[in-house]
């Protein structure tokens, strides 16, 4: 059996994942004595495809989920999707206007009903682009956040909440998305500064020729004023605390009060007071037993009792409001004004603070104990800076709004009374049995209409998919998780409620690390958007590359917690480095006739120099790679089996076990041996280093130079670094001969030397060391760098003309004559001086220009600064060369 001549991954990758999946190999097995690792994917919408953050974010999950299963744990990594409340009731709110119909034509069951019949026609294909990504997830045990169990889940915490009263019911001022039409959490509105004006109003105090000045960047809500507030020890003010105002256009009473919230920097220091429209007034109202006055309906709109204004959204209320303020005299003028806006996370539209009864959670006690688990320790917060934004959060919290007001959802568990009285249960049938104790009879009761918010079901996810409420084994062996693997803007709509829940739930830390990726942005730092069509599909990509060079590519360039700045050229590394290792595997295998793996006598093994190096290195390979895993610094780890297998097994052993393979000496029969089993041992263990990161082509290969009838790598054993097999002497040792090569080489390159040509060299050294493996290594050297005559010792000549090199200790020395043309490589040197110069030219200017510097982003600078140090470096290089030609 041996490998095609071309590396074809979309057959390789199909025909791979339907065998593992048909054969089970990702599921998660419990057994007896062996230690547990399990993850839970951040559960995608259920509406979602796949994008580039879902590739970063799997591509890491997956690395890590395959290693711990290859260092024999019980692996379990959960699959599912979320239920997505507002974008899924968005989408398909969108399919029925498109049919001329609005939600309320069908009614709340019948809608229900066709977003179940959208959602299993068109949800979950990103689970099957998962597959196409390589994931190793445990599909039977997928889970849905409005499955059966999940649902239960939900219902049973929110009962256990509210009957310790950690759920209330209460009228709020909350965070209103007219769009949605929904109230949304504190952390699901996205601020933006904005550049605004500041209106400066005239409001007459009543019997009265005196006046105040208040400054509002909102003049439309001035229409539900109660108060005007100012600070109590304000001079300009005290003679006017506790008289009442003429509310402008609206002509009701109002009074001033005092407060010491009020900041008398501010515009005029006088604040108007707007309990149902700003959270800070409400709070001031509340103090001082405001009437609430809403002038906003639930669509945005004024509402009918300002019948000039009623109707209107709040953006043109605002524009007509203060035309009219100005035509009567009480707009005293408007400044230019930035200050922060409040959009829905989800849709963008502008949120607008609004009273309404709402269900809430206690965040008082969750809180406290979410951040001791951080702060001793329980909870490892990767990388570290963030634990600080974390505490921040914790630290300044409101209690959480959970209702929301669709009809896509979890529906909350409370039913009513005819007198209102709440019956808050896990079921339907128990409401009506507690009812029926209560009233003494049958009565009817109506369920809440509202639903909650899609993050409180999310927050169960790491012991509800587990089978919580009941006492599963699943839970008793995968619970608390080893590791959530999220994106850091979640860390307060996911991961702390998980935390929450997990701890009251659970009595126990949901996961022991939290390792926090960044975002996935275009080379230009922006980040990647459908809408800016800087965001390529990732299936596409796939089909054009094969997962095995996506996933590399990307953890490869994704360093512990940083944005990455991904461009398509970053797939040709990861492209290049799966050919490289195909075409290393041919080689191997169509050297390996008469090799029988299984029948090898060690005592015919005669390791050499080179073999004791590569031994060296896989074995210090395997021990970086284990360290920098287990430390979450997965680029590291990936750099380290890149740079071992592409540069010391391919460009070196490689090369040099073609010297022993090709010599037909008897004489070389136990060294061409030697090379034939080493050979076979680096790359089965290269392999199985390889396959967390690039599973498709690991397995591939691996099937056919496999020692045994395993019947998958990602059951083999990962390879374990053994101190007693490395030898820091020898990789000393062989990374002189490494450098002595590439000298040889880099003279011949620089100098336009056909690598074909036979050259003379000579090496000046008084390094015993370096001599006597010099001595040891002759003919590789002399094999790898094309030397005719190679003269060594501590009294060489240097050649009249030559090209010379330090590496180490010796002096390198590459005899020109008749190697080249001086003349005419002079003038090639001559002309690439001059290019460099210019480009050179180029960038010096940039990084002189300061508009430059103040304007450009820092990887630009990054980039700009890296380009001028190249461009420097080749520079000083071709002039050393043309001095040494002249």
């Amino acid at each position: 059996m041996e490998l095609d001549k071309q590396y074809s991954p979309n057959d390789i990758e199909k025909k791979w994942y339907k065998i593992w999946e048909e054969n089970k190999y990702f599921q998660g097995h419990m057994d007896a004595g062996k230690k547990s690792y399990s993850i839970v994917i951040p559960p995608p919408n259920v509406t979602g495809i796949l994008h580039m953050g879902h590739v970063l974010n799997n591509c890491i999950q997956d690395t890590l989920i395959r290693y711990k299963r290859m260092c024999g744990y019980n692996t379990l990594w959960v699959p599912g999707c979320d239920h997505a409340g507002i974008a899924t009731q968005n989408k398909v709110e969108r399919k029925l206007a498109d049919e001329g119909l609005k939600k309320e034509d069908l009614g709340r069951d019948k809608f229900i009903e066709e977003t179940w019949k959208w959602k299993e026609k068109h949800g979950g294909i990103i689970t099957t682009q998962l597959r196409m990504l390589g994931a190793s997830l445990d599909w039977d045990r997928e889970r849905f956040t409005m499955d059966e169990g999940l649902s239960h889940a939900v219902r049973s915490i929110f009962v256990d909440l509210y009957k310790e009263n950690m759920i209330y019911k209460g009228e709020y001022l909350v965070n209103w998305c007219p769009r949605c039409g929904t109230a949304i959490a504190d952390d699901e509105v996205d601020h933006t500064d904005t550049k605004g004006s500041l209106w400066y109003i005239k409001y007459p105090v009543k019997n009265s020729d005196e006046f105040i000045i208040i400054a509002t960047t909102r003049p439309e809500t001035m229409l539900a004023d109660t108060a005007v507030a100012v600070h109590p020890e304000d001079e300009r003010y005290k003679n006017l605390i506790g008289k009442y105002l003429i509310l402008p256009l609206v002509n009701r009473e109002i009074p001033i009060i005092a407060d010491p919230y009020v900041d008398r920097e501010f515009g005029t220091g006088a604040l108007k007071i707007t309990p149902a429209h700003d959270p800070n007034d409400f709070e001031v109202g509340k103090k001082h037993n405001l009437p609430i006055i809403s002038m906003m309906t639930k669509e945005g709109k004024v509402v009918d009792e300002y019948k000039k204004y009623a109707g209107m959204t709040m953006l043109d209320a605002r524009v007509l409001i203060a035309d009219d303020l100005s035509t009567q005299g009480f707009l005293i003028k408007t400044e230019d004004h930035s200050h922060s806006v409040g959009h829905c996370y989800r849709c963008n539209s502008i949120v607008e603070p609004r009273v309404s009864e709402q269900w809430f959670v206690k965040m008082d006690g969750l809180a406290k104990r979410a951040l001791e688990v951080v702060q001793n320790g329980q909870i490892e917060i990767i990388p570290k800076r963030w634990e600080k934004v974390y505490y921040n959060w914790l630290n300044n919290i409101r209690d959480w709004c959970i209702s929301r007001q669709l009809w896509w959802g979890h529906r909350i568990p409370a039913w009513y009374g005819p007198d209102k009285k709440i019956f808050v249960e896990v079921s339907e049938e128990k409401a009506y049995e507690e009812a029926r104790k209560y009233y003494g009879k049958e009565i009817k009761l109506e369920q809440e209409n509202d639903v909650l918010d899609t993050w409180f079901s999310s927050a169960l996810w790491p012991f509800s998919t587990l089978g919580w409420p009941d006492k599963t084994k699943e839970l008793s062996t995968f619970y608390p998780t080893s590791v959530l693997v999220t994106g850091a803007d979640i860390l307060f709509f996911w991961v702390a409620r998980m935390i929450f829940f997990g701890l009251y739930e659970m009595k126990d830390i949901p996961f022991h690390h939290v390792f926090l990726h960044g975002i996935v942005r275009d080379e230009f730092g922006i980040k990647m958007s459908k809408t800016l069509g800087n965001s390529p599909d990732p299936i596409d990509l796939i089909n054009a590359h094969g997962a095995d060079a996506m996933r590399f590519a990307m953890i490869y360039n994704t360093s512990q917690g940083q944005d990455v700045f991904w461009s398509e050229k970053l797939l040709d590394m990861g492209k290049s480095f799966a050919n490289k290792i195909w075409n290393a595997a041919r080689f191997v295998l169509m050297n390996l006739e008469g090799f029988d793996i299984n029948k090898i006598d060690k005592n015919d093994i005669s390791y050499e120099m080179v073999d004791r190096w590569i031994l060296s290195r896989l074995n210090e390979t395997a021990k970086e790679v284990e360290e920098k895993i287990n430390k979450y610094m997965l680029d590291e780890s990936a750099k380290s089996i890149f740079e071992f297998l592409r540069g010391d097994f391919c460009d070196w052993y490689v090369e040099i076990a073609k010297i022993r393979l090709y010599n037909k000496d008897d004489a070389f029969k136990k060294s061409k041996l030697t090379a034939q089993y080493m050979l076979w041992t680096v790359l089965e263990t290269g392999l199985r280093l390889l396959h967390p990161y690039m599973p498709f082509i690991t397995e591939e290969i691996w099937q056919i130079i496999k020692k045994d009838n395993s019947p998958t790598i990602m059951l083999a054993s990962y390879p374990v670094g053994e101190d007693k097999a490395i030898d820091k002497t020898i990789t000393t040792n062989f990374e002189y001969i490494k450098e002595v090569v590439s000298s040889l080489r880099n003279i011949r390159a620089e100098m336009g030397i056909s690598p074909a040509k036979m050259a003379n060299v000579s090496i000046k050294t008084l390094n015993k060391n370096e001599l006597k493996t010099l001595e040891e290594n002759k003919l590789f050297i002399s094999d790898l760098a094309n030397i005719d005559n190679f003269i060594f010792g501590e009294n060489i000549t240097k050649p009249e003309q030559c090209g010379f090199r330090v590496a180490k200790e010796s002096e390198v020395y590459m005899e020109l004559a008749g190697l080249l043309n001086k003349e005419a490589e002079l003038k090639k040197l001559l002309d690439q001086a001059a290019k460099i110069h210019k480009e050179l030219d180029k960038v010096n200017a940039k990084l002189s220009d300061e508009k430059f510097i103040s304007k450009a982003p820092e990887h630009i600078l990054d980039r700009e600064k890296r380009i001028q140090k190249e461009c420097q470096d080749k520079l000083n290089k071709i002039n050393e060369n043309i001095n040494g030609l002249k």
